[in-house]
């Protein structure tokens, strides 16, 4: 991974056979990021993404793997009890067109993932909420 900041803003490069949640953290940490809008593109060939069974209160993980072009990858940097949380959910699309995603667990990249980070002054942290199951801002 290489990047660039630019005030408030950070444009990144993640490359090939890097993991895109694990650079992420790394690099929330180094910037001492406390709370970020994420958008990216780009390619992967393996990536876990779930979607939240809301009446059971856990997410059910969906593991791909082949060539996908990044269609969507968006989110939060922020906080949880103070430590780093990160939210991000992304759609990829294979050679056919046919679109998968949801909660971001993990992706690898194949090619190259192009990111833009743009950090907000402030800080929300998260709770657990036991109604929904879910980890809620918390104002």
């Amino acid at each position: 991974m290489d990047y660039r900041r630019f005030g408030n803003m950070i444009i990144a490069r993640i490359d090939k056979g890097e993991e895109i949640l694990t650079q992420v953290k790394e690099l929330a940490l180094k910037e001492e990021i406390k709370l970020a809008s994420v958008q990216a593109l780009g390619a992967v060939n393996r990536f876990t993404a779930g979607v939240f069974l809301i009446d059971e209160k856990h997410y059910q993980a969906n593991e791909f793997e082949g060539n996908f072009e990044i269609v969507s990858l968006t989110g939060t940097i922020n906080t949880m009890q103070d430590e780093f949380y990160c939210h991000l959910h992304m759609s990829a699309g294979n050679e056919r067109g046919e679109v998968f995603g949801g909660h971001l667990n993990q992706a690898f990249v194949s090619a190259t993932c192009e990111m833009v980070i743009q950090i907000v002054e402030g800080k929300v942290d998260r709770r657990f909420d036991k109604e929904t199951g879910l980890n809620l801002f918390e104002f």
